[in-house]
C-alpha cells in the first residue's frame, strides 16, 4: 500500500510538473522583418517620388517573349486563319522602322549592314480602312433603313474613332504585339495598326470572313450608345419638321402635358408632341426648350428605330440575307 500510494504521488506530482512547462511554452508568429528593411523601403519610396515611375518597356524586350510564338497565339485566339508572314507585316509601323534605322546608325556601322529589310503596313492599314468604312456604311444602312446619310456618317464615324478602336484593339492583344518607337503606344499608331490587321484578315480569309470579325469587334460597341450621343443634332425640332415633310405627316405641336416644381430651383417639365391629334412623343426637360428639344429627340429615334427597346442586333452566325451585303462590299 504504501509503495502504491508513494508511485500515485510521484506521478501526481510529474503532471502537474509537465502541466507549468506546457504553459511557460508559447508559440508566438515571428515576423522576421529585418532592422534594415525601414530605412530601405522609405529611402525607396522617397527615390520613386523624387525621380517618379520607371520608364515602361515594351513587351518584346522583357523576358520570356517569343515573337513567332506570339503572333501564332494571336491568329489562334482570334480564331482566324491569318497568313502569319503578312500578319507580322501589320505589326510594324513606319515609326519602328525610322527609330530602329536611326539607332543602327548611331551604332558607327556600314549602312549596307544596319539597312533593315522590313516592310511597313501603310498599304495594309489603308486597304483596311477603306474596307472597315464601306462595311460599316452598308451594315448601317441595312439594318437602320430610315436612318438619313448624315446619320450614318456620324455612326460610323463613331465606330471607327481612335477612342473605339484603340479600346478594341487594346481589348484584343493588339498593343502588345505592335512594333512602335515609343512606348506606351500611341492611339494613331494603334489605329492604324488594327487596320492593317483588318487587311491581312481580308487577304487572308476573304470579304466574308472580315465583315464578320468587324460585326463581332466593331459593331458590339454601338450596345448601350444612345444615337445622339454618336449624332449631334443642334436643331432637332427642325429636323422632325424635315422628316415629317418627306413622310406627308402634319407638323408637330408642342404642348405642356405636366410639370412639377415651377417656382423651385429645380423645375421639371414634360412636353408632348402632337401630330394630327396624335401623341408622337414626350420628353423631360428643366426648361419649356429643353423639354421640346428632348421631345423632338425621342420622336426621331422612333422615325428612324433607334428606339431603346427596339430589337436587339442580331450577332448570329451569317444568314442568307446578310450575304448579299457581304458580297457588295467586297465588289466595292
Amino acid at each position: 500500500m504504501a509503495s502504491g500510494y508513494i508511485l500515485n504521488r510521484g506521478v501526481l506530482t510529474l503532471g502537474i510538473h509537465c502541466q507549468r512547462v506546457c504553459r511557460n511554452v508559447s508559440l508566438s508568429q515571428v515576423r522576421e522583418k529585418k532592422r534594415w528593411m525601414k530605412a530601405y523601403t522609405h529611402l525607396m519610396a522617397k527615390k520613386l517620388k523624387l525621380e517618379g515611375p520607371p520608364p515602361l518597356k515594351p513587351r518584346s524586350q522583357q523576358p520570356h517573349w517569343d515573337y513567332h510564338a506570339e503572333v501564332q497565339a494571336f491568329s489562334s485566339r482570334l480564331h482566324e486563319n491569318f497568313s502569319l508572314e503578312v500578319l507580322k507585316t501589320a505589326f510594324i509601323n513606319p515609326c519602328y522602322l525610322q527609330a530602329e534605322q536611326e539607332r543602327r546608325k548611331g551604332l558607327c556601322v556600314d549602312s549596307g549592314t544596319t539597312a533593315l529589310v522590313l516592310k511597313d503596313n501603310v498599304q495594309l492599314s489603308k486597304k483596311g480602312a477603306g474596307f472597315t468604312k464601306s462595311f460599316l456604311t452598308d451594315w448601317c444602312g441595312a439594318s437602320f433603313p430610315s436612318l438619313p446619310s448624315e446619320g450614318v456618317e456620324s455612326v460610323v464615324g463613331h465606330l471607327t474613332s481612335s477612342a473605339v478602336v484603340t479600346y478594341v484593339a487594346r481589348n484584343l492583344g493588339i498593343e502588345d504585339l505592335t512594333m512602335s518607337a515609343e512606348c506606351p503606344v500611341p492611339d494613331d499608331v494603334l489605329h492604324s495598326t488594327f487596320m492593317a490587321v483588318i487587311g491581312v484578315l481580308q487577304e487572308s480569309s476573304g470579304a466574308e470572313q472580315t465583315g464578320l470579325f468587324l460585326r463581332d469587334f466593331l459593331v458590339t460597341q454601338l450596345i448601350g450608345k444612345d444615337l445622339f450621343d454618336m449624332w449631334t443634332v443642334i436643331n432637332p425640332m427642325g429636323l422632325l419638321v424635315e422628316e415629317l415633310t418627306k413622310r406627308n405627316v402634319p407638323l408637330p405641336e408642342p404642348r405642356l402635358i405636366r410639370s412639377a416644381g415651377a417656382s423651385t430651383v429645380l423645375p421639371l417639365y414634360f412636353v408632348g408632341l402632337y401630330s394630327n391629334k396624335k401623341l408622337l412623343a414626350q420628353g423631360p426637360g428643366e426648361t419649356l426648350a429643353a423639354a421640346e428639344d428632348e421631345a423632338a429627340r425621342v420622336a426621331l429615334r422612333k422615325l428612324y428605330g433607334y428606339t431603346e427597346n427596339r430589337r436587339p442586333f442580331d450577332f448570329s452566325p451569317l444568314q442568307h440575307h446578310q450575304q448579299p451585303l457581304i458580297q457588295s462590299v467586297s465588289s466595292n
